[in-house]
């Protein structure tokens, strides 16, 4: 950034606080009040299918959507863009087989869905225990990927000093939109965001398609030379190897992002915000819509760097790619003093900085919404909490998670901490999904197994993750020099997600065999819920 005008640097910052002033303007004039759980947990259902899927696309393309994929695109080519389609499928599935029961079963969070059918204090904590297990690291990996980003965009120079600077700002601003805006918050900031994110990804990449006469075979060609690689570009293979276990490790990480995207905490309680079950479903319409044509955008953008900037420049910015995005902007703009290259790079700019800022309030929010619901509102005070004391509980949770999501950050934030982003996504896959779709479409399912599909699945990712080649024994691991691999692959989905429905299911046939009138008595709250919950009646 350094070789920018100094004028861009104003014009960035100017739009930074033109965002951040409007944002923390709305969150103030839609807050719920100090009593209201319906408006703070779903701001009275009154958005609409249109709002609510902008809402929904905004809080499932993060940060690590637009800067890692893009990255992933521009440096592996045919491995990125798999990435990107198998995230578009993830919501897809959703759409398809989770969203009406989940709107039907839930009412604030993943615990209502989850204890419908099995009431008490045990699923409550299980459910707030994997609720911050899958949303915790993501958002120390947003913030701390925060602190980098804005240092480079603003040409500050990259000291510990300016990168923590960068994420307090970040992280106290996520607390605020979090505890003053709520769910109805929240959801403007995710909407401003994708307008902005659209609108400019569609002009990049049309000026990259443009740059090449409107010829995608044109792109490739160029994208395949910038990159180094020749044909390699366009076949599997690039970003983890073409060995049999590389292809098994890629295999893998498809399998992980398809089951556990969708499946994260914050992007399905969006969907309780939805007024009935034809608005879930256009909701979802308007989602699923939105974030596939961002992935088509992605791959033109992710293809672009690499034919426009090529890997060398962007690996020397960033080993893992992630500010390819800007670069291209750069590329694109021309000369650095003239007024397209500055509004182009500013807009490319606030479209990160608000996306960082939006991914991470979303998940802050469902984090505190867990505690303060699940674990103090039920399991602590058995659901006799008063709806003032919660939502003080709420509030004061949402600092306190926000809190130790910056602390963290900045300890970790010399260390290649992308795999946390793996571990989110294989806890999503490996806990959350095989929990959801028993309790949902599985009469047999019971609260041990329940409990072992949580804790067994959640269990199981982080043990294999902890002793995978994504945190030692490679080069680009979070400890390139230690070697405890046991486990050789970067993705646990091909052995936890297995698991995790194998743990529900044994868990759930132990049941019957110790406790054949618990299990009846779980399958009789099921037949009763059963019409409402799959069939949408009254």
């Amino acid at each position: 950034m350094n070789d920018f005008s100094s004028g861009t640097q104003v014009t960035v910052l100017a739009l930074f606080t033109a965002l951040v002033t409007v944002t923390l303007l709305m969150c103030v004039m839609v807050g719920p009040d100090r009593d209201d759980l319906t408006n703070f947990y779903t701001g009275y259902l009154s958005l609409t299918p249109l709002k609510n899927g902008l809402a929904i696309a905004g809080d499932y393309i993060s940060a690590a959507t637009v800067l890692s994929t893009t990255g992933i695109i521009a440096l592996a080519g045919y491995d990125g863009y798999v990435l990107a389609v198998s995230t578009a499928m993830s919501l897809v599935l959703l759409m398809f087989l989770l969203a009406e029961p989940l709107r039907n079963a839930g009412k604030f969070t993943m615990g209502d869905v989850l204890a419908r059918n099995m009431p008490g204090r045990a699923v409550r904590v299980a459910s707030c225990v994997v609720t911050l297990s899958a949303t915790l690291p993501f958002l120390v990996v947003q913030l701390s990927g925060a602190g980098s980003l804005l240092t480079f965009i603003l040409g500050i120079p990259h000291m510990a000093g300016a990168r923590t600077t960068c994420i307090v700002i970040v992280g106290s601003l996520m607390i605020i939109y979090a505890a003053i805006g709520g769910m109805r918050g929240t959801a403007l900031i995710q909407m401003v965001k994708i307008v902005l994110l659209l609108g400019t990804s569609v002009v990049v990449a049309a000026l990259v398609l443009n740059r090449f006469d409107w010829s995608p075979g044109n792109v490739l060609r160029a994208a395949q030379h910038g990159s180094g690689a020749g044909p390699a570009f366009l076949q599997q293979g690039l970003q983890l190897g073409t060995s049999a276990g590389g292809r098994l490790d890629f295999v893998s990480l498809q399998i992980t992002v398809v089951l556990g995207v969708a499946c994260l905490p914050h992007i399905t309680m969006r969907l309780y915000s939805a007024r009935d079950v034809p608005a879930v479903r256009r909701s979802m319409s308007w989602a699923v819509g939105t974030v596939t044509t961002f992935c088509l955008l992605v791959i033109i953008m992710g293809t672009g760097a690499a034919a426009l900037v090529g890997s060398q420049d962007i690996t020397a910015a960033d080993p893992q790619g992630r500010t390819s995005v800007l670069m291209l902007s750069r590329a694109l703009g021309g000369d650095a003093a003239s007024p397209g290259a500055t509004i182009l790079y500013s807009a490319m700019a606030g479209m990160v900085f608000i996306t960082l800022l939006s991914s991470v309030a979303g998940m802050t929010l469902a984090a505190a919404s867990s505690l303060a619901h699940d674990l103090f509102a039920h399991a602590a005070r058995r659901g006799q909490a008063e709806p003032r004391t919660e939502m003080t509980v709420a509030v004061w949770t949402s600092v306190a998670v926000g809190t130790l999501a910056i602390g963290l950050s900045t300890l970790v934030q010399e260390w290649d901490i992308g795999v946390l982003t793996t571990l989110a996504i294989c806890i999503g896959a490996s806990a959350v999904a095989p929990a959801l779709t028993y309790s949902l479409f599985w009469r047999g399912f019971t609260r041990t197994g329940l409990l072992a599909a949580l804790y067994g699945g959640a269990a199981c990712a982080l043990l294999l993750m902890v002793f995978s080649q994504a945190v030692s024994g490679t080069p680009s691991a979070v400890f390139p020099d230690a070697d405890f691999d046991l486990f050789p692959m970067h993705s646990t989905g091909l052995v936890s997600v297995p698991f995790g429905y194998l743990a529900g299911w044994l868990g759930s046939r132990l049941d019957h065999w110790r406790r054949a009138t618990d299990s009846r008595e779980t399958r009789r709250l099921y037949e009763e819920n059963e019409a409402r919950l799959l069939a949408a009646a009254e």
